[in-house]
Order: C-alpha cells, then structure tokens, then sequence
C-alpha cells in the first residue's frame, strides 16, 4: 500500500499510533510456503543478498540447460525455516523468463509417480507468469518454430491434419504417439476443446465421447504413457525453454513398508529421467537437512550419482536480519506522519544480538521475533489505555464456542493493566484464522473435483480421518493391483466394525467396470462390513456391466453410494496443504510451529472439519442442526472478527472491517460494524476503546486473564 492509498486520517496518525491500529507485520499469516504458484510472494519482503550464492548456483545449471539441453539435477538442501520453499518461488519470480516452472506436491501413491508428475507439470504449465497474458503452455507453443511466421489464429484457421504434418515433419523421431500428441497440442489452441485437449494431457480418464472428440484411442492410463508425454515435453522445449521441476515437502510423500519416506522412488524417476535422456529439464529436489541425513542411505549409489549438485543453504547473517525486519516495518513506517528513529523502530539490532549471540540463524527464527518483539512494544503502548477486565479462559473459550449473548461490558469503572492473552486460545485463533486463508486459496483455485486424481483424494480422506483420531485407518485396502490406492479402510469409531471406502471419479465406464468388480470381489471375500462407494462421476446406465455391479451392491443394501461434493473436496484440500507444511517443518500458528501430531489436536479442538459435508455423509462428525444453514452466513465473519482480535490484541475499528469485508465478499461495511457492536456486547473479551471518538479513532481491543 503507498502513501497515495491511505486514508487522510491515517497519515496524520504518529507512527505510535499506528502501531497500535495497524495488524503485526510479522504475523504468521504474511509468511510463505508451498506450491509457488499458490502462493503469492511480496518482492518488497525480499532481502537480495539472503541466498544468493544458490540462486546463482541454480542460475549457471539453469543456463547449461539451455546451452546443451541436457537435463540436470540439484538437490536443495536446508534446515526448517531456512527458506527453501520461499527461494523455489524466488527463483520462478527472478527466472520465469528464462524458463518454464513446475511445481510438484507431494505424491501420495508410489507407483502412480509418473502420472503424478505428469498431472502437475500440466496444471503448473496452465499458470501465467509474472508479467504476462498468455500461460506457460501457450508461451511454450509459441516458441515453436512451426509459429515463428504464422500465429496460432492462423493456426486454427488451417488444417489440423497440417498442422500435425508440420509437426511430425520438424520432429521425425523421439515423439511418443506423435499424431494423437500433436492432434492434442492443436485442439490446445482452440478454445473449444482447449480444456478437454488439457484434462487428456494431465491424464484425467476421459470418457468415450471425450476421447472422440480429441480423435484419440486411449486416455494416458499408465505409468509407460505418462513418462512417454513427460518426455515428448522436454524432446519439444529444446526448442524454446527448459522446464524446471520443483519437488518441495518431501516428508509427506507416500510410505515404504517401515513408514519411512519413499526416496528411493523419487530418485529413480530422477534417474529414468537421465538414462532415457529426457532432454530440457532442470530437476530440483528440496528437502529438509535431517530428512536427508535420515534417509540418503535408502537411496541406490547409483541413484544419488545422478545428482549434478547439491546447494545447501546457509544461515542468515544479523545484518540479514535486520534487512528482514526493515523490509516488514517499513509498511507501519510509510503509514505514519512522524519519522521512526531508525529503520527497525520499534526493534533494534541489540535484540537480535541477545537472541542470537552467535551472529547467524535462519530467516524464520528473525521473522517470529520480530513478531513477539512488535507484539509486546504495542501492548507496552496500550498499558495506560486499555481498562482491564478479568476473564478466565475457560469464559472465554465457552464465548467462542456457545455463541449465547451476554450482557454488554461495563468497563469504567475497571483498573488499567496491559491485556493479555491465554496462549492455547491465542494458538486457536491464530490456527482459524490461518485455516480460512488457506480454505479461501482453495477455493479460487479448486473449481471441480477431478483437478485431483482418485488416488490423491482417497490419501486426503485418510488423512483427514486421521485427524479425527478414527481408528485403524489404512491406505490400499483393495486387493487390486491398479485400484488399491482408490481405497482405504478404518475401525467405525466406538464398534469392531470394518469400514472400506473406495473412491473413483475416473469418467470412463469401462475403468467403473473394473472398479466395480474389483469392490465386488472385497465384498465376497468379506474384507468389510460396510463398503462405501464414493464417487461425483457418472456410473452409467442400465446397459452397462458397471452399472449392474453398482446396482447388486449399492441397492437395497448397507453398503452406501456417496456423492461428494466441492465443499467437501476444498476442506480435505486445505487441511492437506497443512499437513504438507507440518510434516515439511513449514507451518506457523502464531509463535509456534505445529508438527503433525499438534496439527492434529488443532483440527479437533477447533472443530473445523465437523463442516465437512462428506464426513458428516460418512457419519464421523455430527451433522449440522437445522437452521445451521443460516448460522453459517454469518457466524464465520463474527468467529474472524473475534480470532483477529484474539491475534493481534489491540487494531483500529477501521481497519478490522475492511479485512473482514476483504475476506467476505457477501457482507458490506455496515454489516461488518453492526457484527462488531454485536461481538463486543456478546464476548467479555472483546471491547472497543473509546467508543465516543470518532469511527477511524476507534480500537477493537481484548480484554483476558493474565497468561
């Protein structure tokens, strides 16, 4: 936000009191990690010189690509919160011009490794660049020599049967089923088979009429086939970019058989990916510095010398430091009509000597101080202010939970003591908060279920039913070689009973067919008591095979057909991408960071998950009152209104609105001030300082038990 931006008020405001209005700049919510294309980077919080030397490194592989095109790897190495995740996404921002980036998450099913890879090389080619119109992919078929003279609206005015001729004619040899490949790149630059021609890429099991329309035999069904188009990528962008693959948060890849990581296969693609001499790729492979000590030996010798280099990244200085918190402070600074005493105000470089008397960390150990340092200089602001009431926690977390109004808080009489905060429910409201960026994320990017391939969502499910401390539960629990990572089984919570579940949303009937008979043969052999069959997908009609097994299973009988839908999928999405980021050492919930295992204590207490439609189906959270539809509309603004709060202690009335009315596109500004009045009469701790002064003076502040 500039200067010419800001409200008047705001820029007549003394810089301390914009400390006490204006969010912490350290709050966790700012920090990075994950998918590059999901997350947006703020370059303004970039400090140039904190990991140069690798991106240089990475720099001069990148450009020995490019020279001979032949493909190369890096493993990058670094301990928790050193940065990694943030520099891959620093790289594609410095670098998308030099190259084509895809981002790889973490694959949940070993042997579907290569259609994993596949489906997420095509999803990251379908993002736009920086500084761009037109997606990766279309900026790669432009590259084409076959485009130097005639653009693609030339191209879809011509013959497609030219265009593939002109193909095959510049690309004779080393193209894996080039007339359907190059049938398929044509109808990418039509836009009415553009995203058919991208599902058939990304290797969703399209249905017959689909695989008509494209003029294709077969969707790309295998682990052969998908490398097969992996490599007919990197043969086609030597003669444009190289593409760089970015594996990222290794530690929760699928298993081996002793619950340790499955490395070993990651780096046998890596390997196919040399002897098969796939041209064009630069291979990143990031991952913790413990994880890779704990593991390296699991890898074949031969295996781990096809690693080109290793980039271990170093610790930051304390003059890195310091650039980190000026890089943060200088959005409260630029705000304020007075002049900080120092870029760092109100931190200093003698508390990053206390903390760090060695004079190196890593960059998130400077960030979470910064927070608790910014955080404790407001609350020092607010001591003679803010009028305390006592409030137990246990008051307060019955507020959060039982919605019930109360009195309004009579707070004159009251004696003045900073607020603070009981740290679990600070931890709660710090993780709900976290939760609904995530959940928003998901759903600007998730529009349909089958961006995710049925193996990654049965492995979401199970993680899900993890966290809800359900008993028992196991990946692959059909017998079948193709179809085990579909399935899972668990202990229905309180009984002996077994429950399979089997999801599919492959479209092909065919494939629904040998799906069907496969859940028919665990049924016979008595593997479960009750099967769920999960599925959003067509299962056809009375004249297939398919069908008729559905129909002998799922009529009239215990086992259950359960139709997800959207809702469902982003909450599974979103509680996923923070099990990536615990089990990547990258997730922050206020001053903490959450393993697994606190993760999951986060879900319960929190409740989040008891709003997933498809558990609810699955009967392992109580389903919704009646009369909750409409609770729902609002009851999340008034829990954001109050977790903010909980956050960040003290904010302007203003401002809490506007990130509310931000966060929630169906409420307006006086919906939002009318939830404040309301949370502030119902909640003892939440109260509004001088509530005479004008809107724009007002504070939201929290008044709670001493820690």
């Amino acid at each position: 936000m500039t200067n010419d931006n800001l409200p008047k008020a705001t820029l007549m405001a003394t810089l301390e009191q914009i400390i006490q209005r204006e969010p912490n700049p350290f709050d966790a919510e700012t920090f990075w990690s994950g998918n590059f294309w999901q997350e947006k980077q703020n370059p303004a919080f970039t400090v140039d010189s904190i990991h140069q030397e690798a991106i240089s490194q990475i720099e001069t592989l990148l450009n020995q690509v490019s020279e001979d095109h032949r493909t190369r790897t890096v493993l990058l190495e670094g301990e928790t919160g050193s940065g990694k995740s943030y520099l891959l996404g620093r790289i594609k921002r410095i670098l998308n011009r030099k190259a084509f980036f895809v981002y790889i998450e973490p694959f949940t099913a070993s042997d579907y490794i290569w259609r994993h890879i596949l489906r997420y090389t095509v999803d990251s080619l379908l993002e736009v660049p920086e500084g761009e119109e037109d997606s990766q992919l279309i900026l790669w078929l432009k590259g084409l020599s076959e485009f130097e003279h005639r653009s693609i609206m030339d191209m879809i005015r011509g013959d497609r049967q030219v265009f593939i001729r002109n193909l095959r004619d510049n690309y004779p040899t080393g193209i894996y089923n080039a007339h359907e490949f190059f049938g398929v790149l044509y109808d990418l630059t039509n836009p009415k088979f553009s995203s058919l021609a991208c599902e058939w890429l990304r290797g969703d099991d399209l249905d017959e009429e689909s695989l008509k329309i494209l003029r294709v035999q077969h969707s790309i069904d295998s682990e052969d086939a998908a490398q097969k188009i992996l490599a007919n990528f990197g043969r086609i962008s030597a003669e444009t970019l190289p593409i760089v693959l970015c594996f990222d948060q290794l530690d929760n890849i699928a298993r081996l058989a002793d619950g340790s990581i499955d490395l070993p296969s990651l780096f046998g693609v890596n390997s196919v990916i040399h002897t098969q001499k796939l041209k064009n790729f630069l291979v990143m492979i990031s991952i913790i510095t413990d994880t890779w000590k704990q593991n390296a030996f699991r890898i074949q010798a031969t295996d781990r010398d096809r690693l080109d280099a290793i980039v271990q990244l170093k610790q930051i200085s304390l003059y890195q430091g310091e650039a980190l918190w000026a890089s943060r402070l200088s959005i409260v600074h630029r705000q304020s009509a007075t002049q900080p005493p120092s870029n760092l105000y109100p931190l200093t470089r003698e508390k990053l000597e206390d903390k760090f008397p060695g004079g190196k960390t890593r960059p998130r150990n400077v960030l979470m101080l910064g927070r608790q340092l910014f955080q404790d200089h407001k609350l020092e602001l607010m001591r003679d202010r803010i009028e305390y009431i006592d409030v137990e926690y246990t008051q307060v977390l019955d507020q959060q939970s039982s919605h019930s109004p109360e009195p309004a808080i009579d707070v004159s009489e009251t004696p003045s003591l900073p607020p603070t905060v009981e740290p679990k429910a600070d931890l709660l409201a710090a993780f709900k908060l976290l939760w609904l960026r995530k959940f928003s994320q998901t759903q600007d990017r998730i529009s349909r279920i089958r961006q995710f391939s049925s193996p990654e969502l049965i492995a979401m499910l199970g993680e899900a039913l993890e966290a809800l401390s359900v008993p028992e539960v196991n990946l692959r629990f059909l017998d079948s070689r193709t179809y085990s990572s579909y399935s899972l089984s668990y202990q229905f919570p309180g009984t002996s009973e077994t429950v399979g579940v089997a999801w599919s949303e492959d479209a092909n009937l065919t494939k629904f067919c040998n799906f069907m008979k496969v859940c028919q043969e665990a049924i016979a052999a008595k593997q479960c008591h009750k099967l769920h069959l999960i599925r959003e997908e067509s299962i056809g009609n009375p004249n297939n095979t398919g069908y008729r097994i559905y129909s002998d299973i799922y009529r009239k009988s215990r086992h259950q057909h359960l139709k997800p839908d959207l809702l469902s999928v982003h909450y599974l999405i979103t509680y996923h991408s923070l099990v990536n980021d615990a089990c990547g050492g990258d997730l922050i919930v206020g001053n903490s960071t959450p393993n697994l295992t606190e993760l999951q204590t986060l879900i319960r207490e929190s409740k989040i998950l008891q709003y997933c439609p498809l558990l609810q189906q699955l009967e392992l959270v109580p389903s919704l009152p009646i009369g909750e539809a409409t609770r729902e509309l609002w009851q999340p603004v008034e829990d954001f209104l109050l977790n903010r709060a909980i956050s960040q202690q003290c904010m302007a009335r203003q401002r809490l609105s506007q990130e509310a009315i931000s966060q929630f596109s169906h409420i307006n500004e006086s919906q939002v001030h009318h939830l404040i009045e309301h949370l502030c009469e119902n909640h003892p701790s939440v109260a509004i300082l001088n509530p005479d002064a004008k809107l724009e003076d007002q504070l939201v502040y929290l008044v709670n038990s001493q820690r």
